[in-house]
């Protein structure tokens, strides 16, 4: 079953940022991820939520989620992701119908 992993972000460092970005897309996609959503303009509904940045990733199922975040290839850049944002992240199993 697909998942999706869903992340807010806030930038703290853009120069980091922007160093992550160029290496983690190439590593999502190698590992069978696909950005649904990477950025763009967001629109508040609720009062109580304005995030500043949002990614949506899908992957085929969990195992293929997990091969990719814990690939040594991601593991190398993640300290850039961790020193330029604070994120949150959820993962979400994808039901249609």
């Amino acid at each position: 079953m697909a998942v999706y992993m869903i992340i807010e972000i806030t930038i703290k460092d853009k120069i980091l940022y922007s160093e992550y970005i160029e290496k983690v897309y190439g590593i999502v996609s190698r590992h069978g991820g696909k950005y649904i959503i990477r950025g763009g303009d967001i629109t508040p509904i609720s009062n109580n939520w304005s995030p500043e940045r949002i990614i949506i990733i899908e992957f085929q199922d969990r195992e293929q989620y997990l091969r990719c975040f814990q690939s040594p290839e991601y593991l190398q850049i993640a300290p850039l992701r961790e020193q330029s944002t604070m994120s949150k992240a959820i993962l979400v199993e994808g039901h249609n119908g």
